[in-house]
């Protein structure tokens, strides 16, 4: 069984997932913003091995948080499942979707495994990492551009490690709204086959998949000189090198 952890699993997709995971027989640790919210996660997760606190809008925090998952032992497989969407404002987003998984990979210690929640709204991001240095403004699509190509991006740095990234589909979450098409098995099941299976299929990297199956990117996710240019631009604003 592997050792999971999980960012951004006090409810929806993340719990759902984390929930999955302890059933199947995984020792997993989840993550919630503050502790009041880690509180109801202990109890809506009973299972879990332990429940992390940081605001991954605080950069701080993150790294904080990073050095608590580090102190408490190397994991199999990292799903970086935390995210906002865009009525958060272009700053939240930018720091939760985009600087906090680039930091959390940076600062931990490197697992077997790392899973990336893109969505297919990539499609219709904008390729540009300007927002990352302070110029121009951020969507939830381009962050999720951003979150694919950064995953393809630390394939390249991290040969040693199955990197992957997942569109889980439109989801009824908090933040899918009520009138998503999508459950939360259909939504979970792709990065948990990517973190835990030995399915030929699942352990492949520099990849991007939907409901487990290999999904087609813009051109820009695949293009090394973006990648590049994501990274050099998140190391800038960080100080931290992947």
């Amino acid at each position: 069984m592997a050792r999971v952890f999980v960012t951004g699993s006090a409810d929806g997709l993340g719990l759902a997932v984390g929930q999955r995971l302890i059933e199947q027989g995984h020792e997993v640790v989840l993550h919630a913003r503050s502790d009041a919210r880690a509180a109801d996660t202990r109890e809506a997760a009973p299972g879990a091995a332990d429940v992390l606190v940081g605001d991954l809008a605080d950069e701080q925090q993150v790294r904080g948080l990073a050095a608590a998952a580090n102190d408490s032992g190397r994991f199999d497989a990292v799903i970086h499942n935390a995210g906002v969407g865009g009525g958060a404002g272009g700053e939240a987003l930018l720091a939760v979707n985009v600087v906090a998984p680039y930091l959390l990979t940076a600062l931990m210690t490197d697992p077997d495994r790392l899973v990336y929640l893109s969505s297919g709204s990539h499609h219709g991001g904008k390729a540009d990492v300007g927002p990352v240095e302070g110029r121009g403004s951020l969507s939830y699509s381009d962050s999720k551009l951003l979150d694919a190509a950064l995953s393809a991006a630390v394939a390249r740095r991290k040969p040693d490690v199955l990197v992957n990234a997942v569109d889980p589909g439109w989801i009824a979450t908090r933040m899918g709204g009520s009138s998503a098409p999508g459950d939360l098995d259909q939504g979970s099941a792709t990065q948990i086959w990517l973190a835990t299976s030995d399915d030929p299929a699942a352990t492949v990297t520099g990849r991007y998949f939907k409901d487990s199956a290999e999904a087609r990117t813009e051109p820009a996710v695949t293009d090394e000189a973006f990648q590049d240019e994501l990274l050099a631009a998140l190391e800038r604003r960080t100080g931290e090198t992947i």
